[in-house]
């Protein structure tokens, strides 16, 4: 596997140095200053993928190309939006970038309620907390009918939780709900999240489906003829906020999205964390069936409870079996290595990893992107691909 590592551009405070000190041989990145719907330049592109390569990199994989509102629900500027989606895809294929990760979460991306859940060990993780998420939802933005979408058990935890928050407590988890996390796109306040949650509920499962279906029936011929490989990343977490419906999130969404479009330019992007928060979800099962299509993989753990809730565990700790699921991976790319495919080595990133050391208190710091926490984590899974690897040799 490719070992690559998330880097949001100049701004971001880990540098390329320290990076290529990790062990990473990739970067993951993406042009967050160009607005969402509008086409991204090649001058841009390029001058990105130098800034990569003088610290002896290489621009492996975007992430993400986003999409705007407007492109999913099919209103507004979407067309042109398509357009100049099209026209982004070609501009990275000439500058020989082929993996572009994607997402077509409603409303939120990536969604986490506390930012700073501390372990045993004194590290900090992120969590989801449906309770919490619940109490935000019911209470504070008091949304048409939320109370309906959550099991009275639910509830009756979130009416206690609302009730031991002071005014700082409710800032702080709305800013965490709505405000943006790294990598997301945009951020709103009550007024608009609730006019763009409407919106998307009055589509319905699958008229958002068809939609995704739309946009995948227009963009990817488009990377096919020019070499692209498209990998749509799951639902995070992989069920139903605000009511919303959310098409990506089991293997029976994807199962329904590849075979809309039957094309290796139509991949996943196998997010362990995302998926693996769903206990129906068979991790290892998803990759001997949609192997092929597997082009980017997210390796993170999580530790669930019985209501949906989740806690970002270890990279080899958690619910999730690690090095079952590598072991998976390794056997896809073995099998492509056999095909003669050029695509053999599939990248791979930590993703996120706790906060801890000398970290804990620094400002600047992307919440899930410490360096330190991936670092550990990164270490990890080469540790099990290393053993894995001459297991098989031996």
């Amino acid at each position: 596997m490719k070992s690559t590592w998330r880097w949001f551009g100049p701004d971001d405070p880990v540098s390329l140095e320290k990076i290529v000190q990790a062990g990473a041989t990739g970067i993951v990145s993406s042009l967050h200053h160009i607005a969402t719907g509008e086409a991204w330049p090649r001058t841009e592109i390029l001058k990105r993928k130098q800034e990569i390569e003088a610290a002896g990199l290489e621009w492996s994989v975007v992430e993400s190309v986003p999409l705007s509102n407007d492109l999913k629900k099919m209103t507004g500027d979407w067309q042109r939006h398509l357009e100049n989606y099209k026209e982004s895809v070609r501009n990275l294929a000439d500058a020989g970038i082929c993996v572009v990760c994607y997402n077509f979460m409603p409303v939120v991306d990536w969604t986490r309620t506390n930012l700073l859940y501390k372990l045993k060990n004194q590290s900090h993780a992120l969590r989801f907390d449906l309770s919490d998420f619940a109490a935000y939802d019911v209470f504070i933005l008091e949304r048409t009918n939320a109370d309906q979408d959550y099991p009275e058990a639910v509830l009756d935890r979130a009416r206690e939780r609302i009730a031991a928050m002071g005014p700082e407590q409710r800032e702080a988890l709305e800013r965490n709900i709505i405000a943006g996390l790294p990598g997301g796109e945009g951020s709103y306040d009550r007024d608009s999240i609730r006019q763009e949650i409407e919106a998307f509920i009055a589509l319905g499962v699958e008229g958002f489906r068809d939609n995704l279906f739309h946009f995948l029936r227009e963009v990817i011929p488009v990377a096919e003829s020019v070499g692209v490989r498209m990998c749509i990343h799951p639902d995070d977490p992989p069920f139903s906020l605000f009511g919303l419906p959310r098409i990506v999130s089991t293997a029976e969404d994807a199962r329904k999205l590849l075979a809309e479009v039957p094309s290796t330019s139509n991949g996943l992007t196998l997010c362990a964390g995302s998926f693996g928060a769903r206990g129906d979800n068979d991790l290892e099962g998803m990759v001997r069936e949609f192997g092929p299509h597997i082009h980017f993989v997210h390796l993170r753990n999580v530790t669930r409870e019985a209501d949906g809730s989740f806690y970002e565990a270890e990279h080899l700790g958690g619910d999730n079996d690690m090095v079952g699921l590598i072991r998976a991976l390794l056997d896809e790319e073995r099998d492509r290595s056999s095909a003669g495919r050029p695509d053999a080595h599939i990248p791979m990133r930590p993703d996120h990893g706790h906060l801890m050391a000398d970290e804990f208190g620094q400002e600047g710091t992307n919440p899930g992107y410490s360096y330190v926490g991936r670092l550990k984590g990164l270490a990890e899974l080469h540790g099990v691909l290393h053993t894995l690897t001459v297991l098989r040799q031996s």
